[in-house]
């Protein structure tokens, strides 16, 4: 990193964060084709778009992470909190679609 021009220290930064953001979408896209297929399986099965047991299961997991990687883990939560509605809304989608 350039030490001495602090814009110089800032664009570097940014595209640092540039570069993770990227890598972020597309771990979620890739993260959300296979959550699809769950709810292909769910559907298909008539099993519920939800499981909450799981997503308790989950929840105290990536706390877990959150903390051992030294982030907040109250914010690890409602990240996994957004995503998981997410899921849970395409479920009922891929379900709503197949009784129609």
């Amino acid at each position: 990193m350039n030490q001495g021009d602090p814009v110089a220290q800032l664009l570097e930064l940014r595209s640092s964060i540039d570069n993770m953001d990227s890598m972020l979408v597309h771990l979620l896209a890739e993260r959300f084709k296979v959550t699809e297929r769950v709810g292909e399986l769910k559907a298909k099965h008539d099993m519920p778009p939800a499981d909450p047991a799981r997503e308790a299961q989950q929840i105290a997991r990536l706390r877990r992470l959150a903390e051992e990687a030294q982030l907040d883990p109250e914010f690890a939560e409602k990240f996994l909190n957004f995503i998981v509605r997410e899921v849970v809304r395409h479920h009922e989608q891929i379900r709503d679609e197949r009784s129609d």
